[in-house]
């Protein structure tokens, strides 16, 4: 869940801090891949926030969406045009739609963010080719994660993979800090020039999240003040992981254990 970072400076972790945040970020990948194995024709948004929610409290932890600002659900299920934030619902999933998941873990404390944007049944070839840039931006970001470079790099890496696929980065949406708090320091923006913005060290957790529009990358908050969807209604994507930099480079923590 992209939003505002908390004040001051970067916290950065100990190894062992670092360690705790994979073991959430474990029980959110798996999360996310039941999920993703769920998501069919027919399913609504609602019934895969109730799957979500069992899950997690099944494994020991605590959805970190829940009540955050008063959002009600565990995840965020943003369909087709919507880019981030969508409350959870009656909307039933059909053919051909694209659903993007974002979804938090609390496990001992420590938050973990990641999202994913799946297919519903057979997509379009524009859905399909969105869902792989943004795919690619979020791998292109995670390399630049690293000590002694930039959110910039980060946000140039992104931003080139996604525009060089003749789509468009989402500007008044970014990354961020994320630790004992879903919203840390620092701000980690899906576009800039590199070499510019907050020095990364070892020990910063960041979550990483190109939001990817089909068109105009403009975006509109919708009447629940809550989902944020695409002013002209083209198509949104958006990928996300949890990311510690270390000395030996970028460490993904939103996967499974193993």
């Amino acid at each position: 869940m992209d939003g505002g970072t908390g004040r001051g400076g970067p916290i950065t972790k100990t190894p062992a801090e670092i360690d705790a945040m994979a073991a959430s970020g474990a029980v959110l990948a798996e999360c996310l891949d039941m999920l993703e194995a769920a998501v069919a024709p027919g399913v609504t948004t609602l019934a895969l926030d109730e799957m979500a929610e069992e899950f997690i409290r099944g494994r020991g932890g605590v959805p970190s969406f829940k009540g955050y600002h008063g959002f009600p659900g565990t995840i965020c299920p943003s369909v087709n045009e919507e880019v981030v934030h969508a409350i959870p619902g009656p909307y039933v999933l059909g053919e051909g739609d694209i659903v993007s998941i974002d979804c938090g873990v609390t496990l001992d404390g420590w938050v973990s963010d990641s999202a994913r944007t799946i297919p519903v049944g057979e997509v379009g070839q524009v859905a399909s080719d969105l869902m792989d840039a943004t795919r690619r931006s979020l791998a292109a970001g995670i390399t630049q994660a690293r000590p002694g470079n930039r959110t910039g790099d980060i946000g140039a890496a992104v931003q080139e993979v996604v525009e060089r696929a003749g789509f468009n980065v989402v500007r008044t949406l970014v990354g961020h800090g994320v630790g004992r708090s879903m919203h840390e320091e620092p701000q980690v923006p899906n576009f800039g020039t590199a070499g510019t913005g907050v020095l990364l060290e070892e020990g910063i957790v960041i979550a990483i999240e190109p939001m990817v529009t089909e068109k105009d990358p403009e975006v509109v908050l919708g009447g629940d003040g809550w989902v944020v969807a695409t002013r002209d209604m083209g198509l949104a994507a958006h990928f996300e992981h949890t990311v510690a930099i270390t000395a030996s480079g970028p460490r993904i923590l939103t996967r499974r254990a193993g």
